[in-house]
Parts: structure tokens; sequence; C-alpha cells
């Protein structure tokens, strides 16, 4: 929703006119600035809570990030549009705020588009799961190099495309959404530590305490007034009061936008540019490690766990209760001792009903060695199964050995 940026836009433009002498223009650049809230942040906590299953009922963490990817979009076109207006480049002030329909109808088209060509794809031709990955991941790079590209020429929010594309590989093909989300979640490990590094270093401390205490103040009732809008944008949405002070909080760290535009103002010679970039860095470093930590606070205190989206295979090992590479486990009715030497988690393709079609199921693989007396040293005979939900065959037939 664009209503949360809204009212910080017009807080910020309002305190500052007062606060620090500004013209319109001037503090609503710095509300443009100031009024969008940061991926880099939100992103990877609302990503752990979908993980979780947490708020998935109401699917709280799911329109927490569509909605900040839309007010992303309506901030940036504002302060677009302000900026060309303040250098003298003519524009229709409503086709640009047309633009942002427009780029949420393309980028959504776009990304349920590339989902069902994909599903497609994955439905005709078999491939190793690291490869759908790498497919996968190619295709949403693409859907943000077009967003880019296309810029200039007609708005894409490619985010949105993006976060449409997975929804529909879920929902075509639940097992290969989940496979998929568990091998990027491993690259997502490395990618979230550079995310954060390469925002860190376009921050500068030193610009950031010369705002002062009248910066702060800004920024404080800026967050006020993004608050109330926040409130009133899930009014109606069937949350409680904890789960809305959830998504008031959830909109409220600060870092990519500002660090990548806060300098733009003074670059273009907007009088005043230099307090506008120290209030972006300023409102980086108050607002992104307590809104990280407001959000994880809450996040657990407050959002109700349901069905866990990301199939966890550990659950299954713990209800099969199947052992681990490396223990040794007994035959209960022969006696012989065997050690697994492998594990995989994978997704199987099995019949829901005999002759029926066949859908994807989470499995365990695991292959088992044993020393054969008449086998040369280090020799022996291996034996291979794959546990599926409902398999309780080893506990029956198998007992782990204590190490």
């Amino acid at each position: 929703s664009f209503i949360p940026a809204s009212c910080e836009i017009a807080g910020v433009t309002l305190a500052a006119t007062y606060l620090l002498s500004f013209s319109w223009l001037q503090a609503a650049m710095l509300g443009a600035i100031l009024g969008a809230v940061s991926p880099a942040v939100v992103v990877p906590m609302m990503i752990y809570f979908m993980e979780q299953g947490k708020g998935a009922k109401k699917g709280i963490p799911t329109f927490v990030l569509a909605g900040s990817a839309l007010d992303n979009v309506f901030a940036i076109v504002i302060f677009t549009q302000l900026l060309a207006f303040y250098q003298g480049i003519q524009g229709s002030i409503l086709w640009d705020l047309a633009n942002i329909p427009i780029a949420v109808i393309l980028g959504t088209s776009l990304g349920l588009v590339a989902g069902y060509l994909l599903y497609l794809f994955f439905s005709r031709f078999e491939l190793a799961s690291p490869r759908r990955t790498i497919l996968v991941l190619g295709v949403a790079i693409s859907l943000t190099w077009i967003g880019d590209v296309a810029k200039n020429l007609v708005p894409i929010a490619s985010l949105l495309g993006v976060l449409a594309m997975g929804l529909v590989i879920l929902e075509k093909a639940e097992g290969l959404g989940h496979l998929i989300s568990q091998k990027l979640q491993r690259l997502w490990v490395f990618a979230e530590l550079l995310l954060f590094v390469l925002v860190g270093a376009q921050v500068n401390p030193k610009v950031a305490w010369g705002a002062g205490a009248v910066g702060l103040a800004i920024i404080a009732i800026g967050l006020v007034f993004r608050s109330l809008g926040t409130y009133l944008s899930v009014l109606g949405a069937g949350l409680n009061f904890r789960e809305k002070m959830f998504c008031i909080m959830s909109y409220i760290p600060k870092a990519t936008v500002q660090a990548a535009i806060g300098a733009l103002p003074l670059e273009a010679g907007v009088p005043g540019g230099e307090i506008i970039l120290a209030l972006a860095v300023l409102s980086v470093l108050v607002t992104s490690p307590p809104g990280a930590i407001g959000i994880s606070f809450l996040g657990e205190k407050v959002l109700e766990k349901e069905e866990v989206n990301i199939y966890r295979f550990e659950v299954l090992r713990e209800t099969l209760k199947l052992p681990r590479v490396g223990e040794r486990v007994r035959h209960r009715r022969h006696g012989t001792v065997w050690k697994v030497i492998e594990e995989k988690e994978l997704w199987m393709d099995q019949p829901k009903e005999a002759g029926g079609p066949t859908h994807l199921v989470p499995a365990i693989y695991l292959r088992f060695w044993k020393v054969q007396e008449d086998q040369p040293r280090g020799k022996g005979k291996t034996m291979s199964h794959c546990y599926t939900p409902g398999d309780y065959s080893f506990e029956k037939y198998w007992e782990v050995l204590e190490a």
C-alpha cells in the first residue's frame, strides 16, 4: 500500500518546512527519500517468518512483503518527479502517478507469465535440482534487468514480478517450489552478508551526526505519520492489535533506498542537499538496527505459528526416527549391524492412489554399509532405502545403537 509512504512524506514535509526552513519542494524531496522502507531489512525477516510458518494463516509476512514493494515504488516515483520539477524537466504529474499502477500490473504480469513458463518447462524436462535453482535465479535476475532497461520507457515493478513468479511455481508444483526454496536458502546466507556489507559501505556516520537533534526530530515525526498510515492500511484486514503493531514495526527500517538516492539532491545542486543527505544517512542508522530487532522480537511473540510453508526434512526425520550419517543400526530380526554412510534429502514422484497421477513428496534417502568377513579389509555390502511420510519401516525393523 502507498498510504504509509504518503503519510510519512506529508509528515516530513511539514516538519522540515518549519524546523529547517526548507521550501515545500525541498521538504517534499526529503520526505520522498525518507518515505521508502528498506527491502534489505524487511525481506530477510519476512522470509524467515514464512519459513517458520508464522502468520501464515492470515498471510501477514506475504502482504508486508508486497506492501513494502509498492511503498518503495510510490516513494521513488514521487522523488523522481520532484527532482525533475526542480531541474526544470517538463513532465506530467498525473502521468507519473499513473506509473505506479502501471508498474505493478506490468511487473506482476511478467512474473506470472515467467512462473507459468518455468512450471511448464520443469514439467516437461527432468533437470537436477541445482540446475532448476540456477534457472529460476537466472529468470529472476532477468526480470530485474528488464525493469532497469525499460524504466525510461515504461515502469515495471520487477521485484513484484519475482514474487509473483515464485507464487506461481509454488501453486502449480508445491514440492518443486519447496525444493528450489531450500536450495536458494543456502545461497541467501552469502547474499545477505554481501547485501548488508554493500549498504554499510554507503553510509557515512560523520555526515549523519551533522543533522543533529533537529534531524532526529524530523525522522521521528515522519515515523509517527508512517505508523498512523500503516495502521489505517491494515484496518479491515482481520488483524488483532498486536499483529497491527507488528505491521507498523515492519515498515520502520530504512537502509537500501536512502543509501541509493540520498545524495542525488546534493549532486543536482538542490539547496540544503547536504542536510538532506545527512538526514538520509541518519535515518538508516537510527531505524535499521532497532527496526530489525523490533521485527524479530514482535514476530516471535505476536505471529501465530501455522502450517510450515517450507517443508522441513528434520520433521520427517524425527517423525520416522531415522539415524544420521555415521550412526550404527542393528536389524531387529537378523541382528546384523550396519553403518549409515550416506543420506540425501529429496523429493520423489509418488501416485496419490493406485494408477492415479503422481505428485512430489519429501523423502530421505539412506545408504547402509556392513562389513563382510569373506571380503578384503574395507570392503563390504551396501543397501539403500528411501523413507517417505507414513513409512515407519525403519522403526519396525531397525534400532539405532548408542555411540
